[in-house]
């Protein structure tokens, strides 16, 4: 299958970009959007519970319990904006002239929490699909990241993430692997073009 034809079958593609915190999922989230026709962002930190915010701060990890809620909220808000999109083009009555995108920037850490933001209702049409865009940094570099903002995350929960972290294997996921330890403006260029030419892996 073409890219062309994904479009036809899926007329939104949601791209989330994920990784430990310190990677930049949101700053070249953002970028990203922009560049794919100024698609919707979705930060998921700011979807965190208070009580999920509230541990951070202090420096306790969170543990599934904490983020199973968090996460179907997020899948909820990626159905809610894809549903958006596909809503105006059905008012409008014409078909799309360029694909549309969501782009989320969520951690996504395992390989199940990804699976839950990729599940659809099994009572509708799915009609978007997804692809996970893998910020990858060695540990050094998120460290000083880390260390230098202003963020409700504890520096010292790094490590808990970089343990609790399923880097996706691009040859069984919806999922491309991104060198971010790069300029961002070099990382967002290198992201777009992928998810640009991506082909789910069912179609390939």
């Amino acid at each position: 299958m073409r890219v062309e034809d994904t479009f036809r079958v899926f007329p939104v593609r949601v791209v989330v970009v994920m990784g430990v915190s310190g990677c930049g999922k949101t700053t070249i989230g953002m970028k990203l959007a922009h560049r794919l026709n100024d698609a919707p962002f979705i930060d998921a930190d700011a979807l965190h519970p208070p009580q999920n915010v509230e541990k951070m701060a202090k420096g306790i990890a969170l543990v599934d319990s904490d983020r199973w809620p968090w996460l179907a909220c997020v899948r909820s808000e990626i159905d809610t904006e894809a549903n958006k999109l596909l809503s105006s083009q059905e008012s409008a009555g014409t078909q799309p002239a360029e694909p549309m995108y969501v782009v989320c920037g969520c951690s996504a850490l395992k390989r199940s929490y990804r699976e839950l933001l990729s599940r659809s209702d099994p009572e509708i049409q799915q009609m978007h699909d997804i692809v996970f865009v893998y910020i990858d940094v060695d540990r050094q570099e998120l460290v000083r990241r880390v260390t230098q903002r202003k963020h409700f995350f504890n520096p010292l929960l790094l490590d808990t993430q970089l343990d609790t972290l399923e880097p996706p294997d691009t040859t069984r996921e919806a999922a491309i692997a991104i060198d971010g330890s790069r300029p961002v403006d070099k990382v967002v260029a290198d992201a777009c073009r992928q998810v640009l030419n991506y082909i789910p892996k069912v179609s390939q």
